[in-house]
């Protein structure tokens, strides 16, 4: 009687466990969730690459435009230098 009585219990316990499992819409549902956030998380790290490529593209062109200035600038104190000091008078 023992052993009939714990084959139905254990029997019992197995099928509640296996009745409040997941059903597999809940299963197919939190797969498309994780690819969702995997997908999410992808587009993100895409975006931050994107944005880091373009603000070292400007700061490129930020230097490359303060040299260009800082040769212009000194073109000119070149050329006043040289018209002060050996150019006519009036």
């Amino acid at each position: 009687m023992k052993k009939v009585l714990s084959i139905v219990a254990i029997a019992a316990l197995t099928a509640g466990f296996v009745a409040c499992g997941p059903s597999k819409e809940e299963i197919e549902k939190r797969e498309k969730e994780k690819a969702d956030s995997i997908a999410a998380v992808e587009k993100t790290k895409q975006d931050s690459i994107a944005a880091a490529e373009a603000e070292a593209a400007h700061a490129a062109e930020a230097t490359a435009a303060a040299a260009a200035h800082a040769a212009d600038s000194a073109r000119v104190a070149d050329s006043i230098a040289s018209h002060s000091k050996g150019g006519k008078k009036h």
